[in-house]
């Protein structure tokens, strides 16, 4: 398994919607990359800065945020304790 340095965590990204609220099927095309996504793993954190974040948290985090990284055919994201922008 992957494990993060000092302030970033390892993030399972949600699926994207492949289906709207009103039933329609959105191509692959047009899904929206996934803001959403739950912490496996966390780094140490900094000495000026602790971790917040814990294994097991879902989080929001940015758009265009992280390194995304492919392991065993699975995509994760590696990402900053700072560009995460809520704990859900």
């Amino acid at each position: 398994m992957i494990k993060p340095l000092a302030d970033r965590v390892l993030i399972e990204p949600q699926e994207a919607m492949t289906q709207t609220a009103s039933g329609l099927y959105i191509p692959d095309t047009a899904k929206e990359k996934p803001q959403q996504g739950k912490v496996l793993a966390v780094g140490p954190g900094k000495k000026d800065e602790p971790m917040e974040l814990k294994a097991g948290d879902v989080v929001l985090y940015g758009k265009y945020s992280g390194t995304e990284v492919t392991v065993d055919e699975k995509k994760y994201l590696i990402v900053r304790q700072s560009d995460v922008l809520a704990i859900l």
